[in-house]
């Protein structure tokens, strides 16, 4: 069953400014967010998402899988774009994240998150569409198209994290007591900080603050800690459940979409120094990924960071938009 949310700000160009609050109750989607009645571990859940039609549709779908300091949200320059190009696009708030349910003891894994967000694409019965994931969301982009290879038209991954195994590389394995911990000392300016290091390249733009808002706001308050703890529970996941070794078993046409001036690297900080400095090395990364996964093709941002289509939206949307079309033809 579906259920709308509206808000003063529904359906305008730019989403609503958050206020504190771990379901992002206060802060307005750019269309109307539905939702979709699961039941997993023996739970009743909810998760959100948006389904936008295009005026002139071209009989393809897109679904977007967002990334862990991310939401369904945040791909809004991206839909509009898809949509004026006449695809449908899914974007669901995965469960754990943004307007979706936050479930006591949930066991997460990306194994899991795929069968949820199936289980979505079932219900709106749509047939192999192509998975598009950025950042974490590439991670399960992944697991997604190895899981369900017949039913994914086409994998899209824009400067995915996992394509190295951090752990393997010497990265010390902490606790999710450890993990929660350190997202108990979020702040507002640790976000911006990161986002400027990792996200821009050391630039900032006054348009950034939006999602920095959009972050900090369900940390904020005693309902912080919700989102802090399952921020850990998917750190740990994420950490533990490397799919970068499976690439070579990728069976799907594959688009790659990198910024190479990432560098992001999961539990780096806790690295030692000549470890750290083998991490994250995305111009070099996207090359290993182009070569592993069979028939993929790269474009490769030299300039940019972790979010291009943020920073450079225009550019980046000409290479998604080719990409695709060379992909569905």
């Amino acid at each position: 069953m579906k259920r709308f949310l509206t808000g003063a700000l529904m359906g305008v160009c730019l989403a609503g400014t958050a206020a504190a609050d771990p379901m992002l109750s206060d802060f307005d989607y750019p269309w109307p967010v539905e939702r979709h009645a699961l039941v997993s571990q023996g739970q009743a859940m909810e998760m959100a998402y948006l389904d936008v039609m295009p005026e002139e549709a071209n009989g393809e779908t897109v679904v977007l899988l967002h990334g862990k300091n991310f939401c369904a949200a945040t791909w809004e320059t991206v839909m509009r774009a898809l949509l004026d190009e006449g695809y449908r696009v899914i974007a669901p708030d995965q469960i754990g994240f943004c307007k979706s349910s936050k479930p006591q003891g949930y066991q997460y894994g990306l194994h899991t998150l795929a069968a949820n967000t199936h289980g979505l694409i079932e219900a709106l019965d749509i047939e192999a569409p192509v998975i598009m994931g950025h950042s974490m969301g590439g991670m399960l982009a992944a697991r997604y198209a190895l899981q369900y290879p017949q039913e994914t038209g086409g994998l899209v991954l824009l400067n995915p994290i996992g394509l190295e195994d951090w752990r393997a590389k010497g990265v010390p394995s902490v606790t999710v007591d450890q993990l929660y911990e350190s997202q108990l000392k979020t702040t507002r300016d640790g976000i911006k900080a990161y986002q400027q290091s990792t996200y821009y390249v050391g630039d900032w733009k006054d348009r950034y603050d939006r999602w920095v808002d959009m972050l900090w706001s369900m940390y904020e308050g005693e309902g912080g800690k919700i989102t802090a703890w399952h921020q850990a529970l998917t750190a740990d996941m994420v950490f533990n459940q490397p799919v970068v070794h499976e690439f070579p078993t990728i069976e799907v046409p594959t688009l790659l979409l990198i910024g190479e001036q990432d560098n992001t690297a999961l539990g780096k900080g806790r690295a030692s120094e000549s470890v750290r400095e083998t991490l994250g090395n995305y111009e070099a990364l996207a090359r290993e990924t182009e070569a592993a996964i069979p028939g993929a093709i790269m474009v490769s941002f030299p300039d940019l960071g972790h979010s291009p289509h943020i920073e450079a939206p225009d550019r980046f949307m000409h290479e998604l938009i080719a990409g695709l079309e060379a992909m569905t033809d």
